[in-house]
């Protein structure tokens, strides 16, 4: 009998010892795990969504195999408002080797401006919340979070419409010409037309006209709306303009902005 509890005892003491030895090993493989996260790109897919590409360099340099390896991304709006949630799964990071994960979200622009059109003409950020998670020697569950800010630019940065100047069109219509300017600061190019109506200070209507927008990522653009107007009887010194926005990517408007 005093035999068999030593034995128990001897077996005991082995497995704490190799339990405490497994997990020292695990503790240092953690600790040889390197994980580097490269510049995330933007881009716009063929659905005219928003395409968020973070590619992830793991370099497992310690004892054991990763397994079950999920990033998970939130991306949120100024108010924290959920505009998209997507995973990324590895089934298996093998030990002493380099895998290449890119992780993507995509995220709908009209999403964006559900909640704030300052996505449209200020320069802000967004928010991403981040959650790795992994298991360790097959056993051992490990998950880690994190706050992160992306910074955004403006595809309208400082859109401005100047002054209206009129001028003869015909014998019968005056042409109204209307400034309009801004700066793309987004990470894509902006593509579409601008549409603009005029009313005058008694709310009638006076006419309306538009143009094409080409501004690529990080250019200025510069140009005018004309339009034709029937009666110039009715031009007065004030009143209200409205503007339409419609690219591939979001339809604006009204942004109604009084003159005058």
């Amino acid at each position: 009998m005093k035999i068999s509890i030593k034995m128990i005892s001897i077996a005991t003491t082995f497995l704490w010892l190799f339990l405490i030895t497994f997990c020292v090993s695990v503790a240092y493989s953690i600790k040889d795990v390197q994980f580097n996260f490269e510049e995330p790109n933007v881009s716009v897919t063929k659905k005219n969504e928003l395409l968020f590409s973070l590619p992830i360099s793991i370099f497992n340099k310690g004892y054991y195999n990763i397994d079950s390896f999920n990033l998970t991304t939130k991306v949120l709006d100024r108010e924290s408002f959920t505009l998209a949630c997507q995973s990324t799964f590895v089934p298996v990071i093998e030990k002493n080797k380099k895998t290449i994960v890119n992780h993507t979200v995509t995220v709908n622009f009209n999403d964006l401006l559900q909640n704030s059109q300052d996505y449209l003409f200020n320069d802000t950020e967004l928010k991403l919340y981040m959650i790795v998670g992994m298991k360790l020697a097959d056993v051992i569950p490990v998950q880690v979070s994190t706050n992160l800010s992306l910074p955004w630019g403006a595809p309208l940065y400082n859109f401005t419409i100047g002054k209206i100047r009129y001028g003869v069109d015909n014998a019968t219509r005056v042409k109204a010409t209307i400034p309009i300017s801004f700066e793309n600061h987004a990470p894509f190019d902006l593509n579409g037309t601008v549409k603009i109506k005029i009313y005058n200070n008694s709310d009638v209507f006076l006419g309306d006209g538009e143009t094409s927008i080409e501004a690529p990522q990080g250019s200025s653009y510069q140009d005018y709306v004309e339009v034709s107007v029937k009666n110039a009887e009715t031009i007065s010194d004030s009143g209200r303009l409205e503007v339409y926005i419609q690219t591939s990517l979001f339809s604006y408007g009204p942004m109604v902005i009084s003159y005058g």
